[in-house]
């Protein structure tokens, strides 16, 4: 299942976790699930109407400890940690808390473990985050794209006192993130829509392919000054691949691309950058011989990986290479599926890579290691292994 987040009026996390109630996640659920990490709420619902569309609206009614309204980044990580949330909503609510607390210690000079959040170490922000990713869970989404993030003008008032709109944590958050401008004469992106939004979209622009299951509804409570209604939109869909007429088939995805030049660097440290790489999910690494400045020798490093793992493939390039900087932005990439499989060869019983043809058809090919390994137990060549696995490959398939 995937999900297209359209955000035309922005986005907060009560509007999130709204829409996702209205597509179907129960109420009750996200409460139980939450009672692990926080006691003293209550979640309400009320059905709303704006501009005739019909929303929900959600309250987080904090029934006791008010006075903690003020939480630091260390205490919100341990009442995650602690808490018995599944893997995944754990690991997106401490990325979403992160990305706050970066934020907000950049803002304010202060260490990240200690940062406040006032505003958003309350009780219901907690709730707004964690209760999103669980309702992400609970609807078996595994992607989720966005829309352009439109931002409102104007003031708000905060602990700090009257600040600009967009608040200072919400632009920091959005860094590198693709933003417009609306007609809202007010705060229409917070920090904890922000926040959600970067941990879960793969990419931000236009509706992907998909087929649509349903739609959900989100209100936010301000009135914006827009002529558009306050609300969120999320459409839950199945992904479609690409159909052509023949029946050749296509998936696609959106990927990053990272790359960056050095011409200073030890050939040693090539291997094992690559080694690392691969170890940290990057689905593709190729060096690139190129003439650079004062027309000396260099290499390009190429990185390809998913949005998620950006930052940290980034981290690793700046970190194991003498590159000062990185170049990165996002790109379709169109791919045929592939998996593991094991086929049966004069070698014996050995591993291989599955590929489903455009036309649906079937091809073998052979993994290095496998055959490496083969090839110096029978002390024959390696290309003659590749003949014979390749061989004995398409004979089961045309015979099966």
């Amino acid at each position: 299942m995937i999900a297209y987040v359209d955000m035309f009026s922005g986005i907060s996390g009560d509007m999130t976790l709204g829409a996702l109630i209205d597509l179907g996640v129960p109420v009750d659920w996200i409460k139980k699930e939450l009672s692990s990490v926080l006691k003293g709420f209550q979640l309400k619902t009320n059905i709303v109407y704006k501009h005739h569309l019909k929303a929900t609206d959600l309250i987080v009614d904090v029934t006791a400890d008010k006075e903690r309204s003020s939480r630091n980044y260390r205490d919100i990580k341990a009442l995650i940690k602690n808490s018995s949330l599944p893997e995944k909503v754990k690991e997106n609510s401490l990325s979403a808390f992160k990305k706050i607390a970066r934020a907000e210690s950049r803002i304010h000079g202060k260490d990240i473990e200690t940062v406040h959040f006032h505003e958003i170490g309350g009780i219901d922000s907690i709730v707004d985050i964690i209760g999103s990713f669980l309702g992400v869970e609970y609807l078996g989404i595994k992607k989720v794209y966005a829309s352009c993030i439109p931002l409102g003008s104007g003031f708000v008032t905060c602990s700090h006192g009257k600040i600009p709109v967009p608040v200072p944590a919400t632009l920091s958050i959005l860094k590198d993130i693709p933003v417009k401008p609306s007609d809202a004469k007010t705060e229409i992106v917070t920090p904890t829509g922000a926040a959600i939004i970067i941990t879960l979209a793969s990419s931000f622009g236009e509706l992907p392919e998909m087929t649509i299951k349903k739609v959900g509804y989100g209100s936010g409570k301000r009135d914006t000054g827009s002529d558009l209604p306050n609300l969120l939109r999320i459409v839950l869909g199945e992904k479609v691949t690409d159909q052509k007429e023949n029946g050749i088939s296509i998936n696609k995805e959106t990927i990053c691309v990272v790359k960056t030049n050095v011409d200073d660097m030890s050939p040693e440290i090539s291997g094992f950058l690559m080694e690392i790489l691969f170890e940290n999910k990057a689905l593709d690494v190729c060096y690139v011989p190129v003439q650079m400045k004062k027309n000396r020798p260099g290499t390009q490093i190429e990185v390809i990986c998913r949005k998620e793992d950006l930052d940290n493939v980034v981290h690793i390039i700046l970190t194991q290479t003498t590159s000062i900087g990185v170049r990165h932005h996002e790109c379709e990439r169109s791919f045929l599926l592939r998996e593991t499989a094991f086929v049966e060869t004069v070698y014996g019983k050995l591993q291989a890579k599955k590929v489903i043809n455009p036309d649906n058809s079937l091809r073998f090919v052979p993994e290095y290691d496998v055959a490496k390994k083969v090839a110096k137990e029978k002390k024959i060549p390696l290309k003659d292994v590749y003949t014979q696995i390749l061989s004995d490959a398409n004979s089961r398939t045309q015979s099966s």
